[in-house]
């Protein structure tokens, strides 16, 4: 399991975050599909990183790549913003989070 695996799962957890974002604001069912297929492609990449890697591992590496690559992408994306200077302190501590948990490499 790489970090590229579980980067490409957050990356489409993003595009599919957005879709159903987009299908909030207006209704368009092209956005719902788009959602959706976001979505079917999570759990393809979740199995491909769960081949090689514990859940515990995937999961924390997962919700922190996530987060960060949601918080940018929703940022240039839809606009969206933090509210406090903790919000943002606490992307730092999700991103040394993350380098705490690549560092010695994947759980088996």
């Amino acid at each position: 399991m790489s970090l590229l695996t579980i980067s490409l799962l957050s990356l489409v957890e993003l595009f599919g975050d957005s879709q159903f974002k987009f299908f909030a604001r207006s209704g368009e069912q092209k956005y719902l599909a788009g959602g959706l297929v976001g979505y079917v492609g999570v759990v393809y990449f979740l199995i491909k990183a769960l081949k090689s890697g514990n859940v515990m591992y995937v999961n924390g590496m997962w919700d922190g790549i996530s987060a960060l690559l949601n918080t940018i992408g929703v940022y240039f994306l839809l606009g969206e913003r933090l509210n406090t200077g903790g919000q943002y302190a606490g992307l730092v501590f999700i991103i040394g989070g993350v380098f705490l948990m690549a560092r010695d490499g994947p759980a088996y």
